[in-house]
């Protein structure tokens, strides 16, 4: 899901700064109290979950949980990946650090839209339930690729092909996610509903 160095040209980088830095001021705005420690719990999970890839062309497969931090974090689930893809840059190499700020935006605005649509799903029973957890996992992870896949297709047609393979992959993806984040919330809502409660 990473975008490495040496691909995107100097617009689209700028651009991908340009947004994700909008989002990582509204996030740091909210990181106080309990949402500070959430946040930093689920920057870990997200670090070691994707810490295994699979590489597609010029990018990479993995598990990504964005979906699941955006549900539970929100607003600051931008913080809470760039600090784990910046994590991966520096100490493993994944993606780089010129282009952090796409690869945040890529994973942290899906994810966000993701909390918009279904978090308030997620205190429902039944299949109000199931179908907010498995697709909150789906947009959000499937948006990731989609804007990947868009942002190779702007540079030429020599990356057409990377651009549908990674789309393509991430569905298996998305769907094995979707499967994890019910039986997560499950638990959750059975040990810690209160941290699925709205909070101004």
């Amino acid at each position: 899901m990473h975008i490495s160095e040496g691909v995107l040209p100097a617009w689209e980088i700028a651009v991908g700064w340009g947004f994700s830095s909008l989002g990582l001021i509204w996030g740091l705005r909210k990181l106080e109290g309990e949402k500070l420690v959430l946040t930093a719990l689920l920057t870990s999970l997200f670090f070691v979950a994707s810490l295994i890839h699979v590489p597609v062309g010029i990018s990479s497969a993995h598990l990504i949980f964005n979906g699941f931090l955006g549900l539970l974090l929100c607003e600051t689930v931008f913080p809470a990946i760039f600090v784990g893809l910046l994590l991966q840059a520096i100490l493993f190499q994944f993606g780089g650090l010129l282009v952090l700020g796409v690869n945040t935006f890529n994973m942290a605005f899906p994810a966000l839209l993701s909390c918009l649509i279904f978090r308030k799903w997620i205190p429902s029973e039944g299949i109000k339930f199931y179908a907010g957890a498995f697709l909150s996992a789906f947009v959000a992870i499937f948006g990731s690729g989609l804007l990947i896949s868009l942002e190779l297709s702007l540079i030429g047609e020599r990356f057409l092909t990377d651009a549908g393979l990674i789309l393509l992959i991430h569905l298996p993806i998305a769907t094995v996610e979707g499967i994890i984040y019910i039986f997560l919330l499950r638990f959750i809502k059975k040990v810690y509903p209160t941290i699925l409660e709205d909070r101004e």
